[in-house]
């Protein structure tokens, strides 16, 4: 392979175009009012909030909205984005109405909503493949502490592939919720249980996939770092397993890197809301760099609070928590390329970081043909 060749495909990977992408994690507060005789969400957006939603997020723009609690307003929000964006698969919202579902109230206890709230919007130059739902394998709490065992809450992965052909693995998630009067009253150690739970089942599921891609974790985790053991058991877990390294974009952009330490107390860091003093939410956005391949950089954090609003209410109950990236490394798996020699004269297709895909029908890619390498940018 001669010189020019090789510089034809450093040029791909560091050339002055660096990939960005942004990407919100949002709590669309869609729960009913009641879910059977209980009063679930007396306070939710309803139909006219949750349609200012799909509004506010439409004119964001994000290229990654990542939703939680995408229950039963899902076809009021929705419209608002499907000029520009693609959805993941939504799984229904809950209630005694809802078609096909017969409740046994003889065994209430026994009864759940095969749903769990969450939802993917990509935009339509950005594509999914390989998505997985898994659940939780432990939960708490069938009609209090949050009422988490009602649904069939778990995290859903999918492998992306970004306009510029960056590929990525992104993880969503809704975590053990509890409530605020459990907490005070010091009887909430099952939800913190949980929710442990759930960390190491999310960290184990991590590991298994983490190769040359970037990962990214989002959702409502429902998780402090001063109540939770949330740094010990997810971001040190996966960096002592050298396989990566695990960052939060907030406590790295906005807290100089230092993660709130752990609290004594039952009570000791909590607040009646989603935000601290400190500005830590339950929302979290988490990106897990691996240790060769194509590494992410996280450029920007915000906590949309002024933004978020109508009439001085907030829209629902979480605020968005929006990040933006930079692709920053791909340079070794195209390298890795470029060394091969060809063995046929068929075109073959590759992603900027390396990986061999089928012909995209938009954005960045590799085209290897005989002895001609070229970056090509489809439209």
């Amino acid at each position: 392979m001669t010189l020019s060749l090789l510089l034809s495909c450093f040029m791909g990977a560091n050339g002055q175009d660096t990939e960005r992408f942004s990407i919100v994690t949002l709590n669309a507060d869609g729960l009913p009012q009641k879910i059977w005789f209980a009063n679930a969400n007396a306070d939710g957006p309803g139909d006219a909030g949750t349609s200012r939603i799909g509004k506010y997020l439409m004119k964001k723009g994000y290229d990654i909205i990542c939703l939680q609690e995408d229950f039963n307003y899902h076809n009021v929000l929705t419209p608002w984005l499907e000029d520009d964006y693609r959805f993941g698969e939504w799984l229904g919202g809950v209630g005694i109405d809802l078609p096909g579902k017969k409740i046994d109230f003889l065994h209430l206890q026994n009864e759940d909503f095969d749903t769990d709230g969450l939802g993917d919007c990509l935009r339509k130059n950005i594509t999914s493949a390989n998505t997985e739902r898994v659940r939780w394998k432990k939960q708490f709490g069938k009609f209090s502490h949050g009422a988490d065992e009602l649904i069939r809450k778990g995290f859903r992965r999918s492998e992306l592939t970004l306009a510029r052909g960056t590929s990525i693995i992104l993880y969503n998630m809704h975590m053990d919720a509890g409530d605020l009067p459990d907490e005070q009253e010091g009887v909430d150690t099952p939800d913190r249980e949980a929710r442990l739970s759930q960390w190491q089942q999310l960290k184990e599921d991590v590991l298994a996939h983490l190769d040359t891609r970037p990962i990214i974790v989002v959702g409502d985790m429902n998780s402090y770092y001063c109540r939770d053991q949330v740094k010990a058991q997810f971001i040190d877990a996966i960096a002592k397993s050298g396989k990566g390294t695990a960052a939060d974009v907030w406590v790295e952009l906005q807290k100089g890197g230092e993660y709130p330490a752990p609290v004594e107390g039952i009570f000791a860091c909590d607040t009646d809301g989603n935000i601290l003093e400190n500005g830590e939410t339950l929302d979290k956005i988490i990106y897990i760099n691996p240790t060769t391949g194509t590494q992410l950089k996280a450029v920007s954090c915000t906590l949309d609070i002024d933004g978020y609003r109508y009439n001085d209410k907030p829209l629902g109950d979480h605020y968005p928590l929006s990040a933006t990236f930079e692709v920053t490394d791909t340079k070794t798996a195209i390298a890795d390329f470029c060394v091969a020699e060809p063995v046929q004269p068929a075109s073959d297709y590759y992603n900027m970081s390396g990986q061999r895909i089928s012909r995209p029908a938009s954005g960045l890619y590799i085209e290897h043909k005989g002895q001609e390498v070229h970056k090509r940018i489809v439209k």
